[in-house]
């Protein structure tokens, strides 16, 4: 038996890199039935055949999975968003940082790329991030402006770039590695959003060791999995407060005496996080209502 690394899963098939090799793969048929799904990242033991082809016959457990998109065993995801062209959207990556928190993932960056084309700084939108403990790198892919201090953080880790269409994901990562050669859109001017050009998640070996996920863009996040109560966990600078309020069953909206809403008072909870949170939440009491 041979363990290798999902790289790309598309159409039943299962293309699987080992130390030495990479080989295409297909399912055990008994993996359909229990309905196991394999996604790219997942570690895998298979039977390799005389035509050098595999069967899969177990999956590894997994250290997490990052929902949408759906990748295995990640170290690191790099939230990609646009400072213009699109405009920085705040609430949307508020879910997404709560999408990889949710995720389990240990590293967790933000990089908004085209600074060049930004007229105006933008580093009071971010602090807040960096005080609760994000790592936030501003780039311009196509001046090369921070393409270094971004490529020393991908080196030996698995990192998924994630975010919305437009905002120049594939074109980051070819200025990271010129030798990737990824297709590339531009953004729509009569839509304002970006074409997508990468239709599914693969692991690219990186240069530097490790791999790097292009992921399709998107702009909507769920949180079918999150309960109301375990919601504020997800946000890191509320850990302080949480278990400080009147109520043990607080969920930080309505109830008097929280201390979660005593912090965004006082200041040491920004308001856009707050709010952003509230947002979440509605959408949760929502998706309850509907059963």
């Amino acid at each position: 038996m041979m363990e290798g690394l999902v790289i790309k899963a598309h159409n039943s098939y299962y293309y699987v890199q080992t130390k030495k090799f990479a080989t295409v793969c297909r399912l055990r048929g008994r993996f359909k039935k229990e309905h196991c799904s394999i996604v790219a990242g997942d570690r895998v033991e298979f039977e390799l055949l005389d035509d050098n082809t595999g069967i899969i016959e177990c999956r590894l457990p997994r250290t997490n999975l990052l929902q949408r998109p759906i990748v295995a065993n990640i170290d690191q995801v790099v939230l990609t968003f646009a400072a213009v062209q699109p405009n920085l959207h705040l609430l949307l990556l508020n879910r997404f940082l709560v999408n990889a928190e949710y995720s389990n993932i240990k590293s967790i960056v933000i990089c908004i790329n085209k600074i060049d084309l930004l007229n105006e700084d933008i580093d009071n939108l971010l602090e807040c991030y960096t005080q609760i403990g994000y790592s936030v790198i501003k780039v311009s892919a196509k001046k090369q402006i921070g393409i270094d201090s971004l490529r020393t953080k991908l080196c030996d880790k698995i990192t998924v770039f994630a975010g919305p269409s437009g905002v120049g994901k594939s074109t980051l990562l070819n200025a990271l590695d010129p030798t990737l050669a990824l297709v590339t859109g531009e953004l729509s001017n009569k839509i304002k959003r970006g074409k997508n050009t990468t239709m599914l998640a693969q692991l690219i070996p990186f240069p530097g060791g490790g791999f790097v996920v292009d992921t399709p863009g998107f702009s909507s996040t769920e949180f079918t999995g999150i309960e109301k109560l375990d919601l504020a966990q997800f946000f890191p600078e509320f850990e302080p407060f949480i278990g400080h309020c009147k109520y043990n069953t607080c969920i930080h909206d309505h109830e008097p005496m929280c201390a979660v809403k005593k912090a965004v008072e006082i200041g040491s909870i920004a308001l856009q996080r707050y709010d952003a949170y509230l947002n979440i939440l509605s959408e949760i009491n929502d998706r309850k209502k509907e059963y």
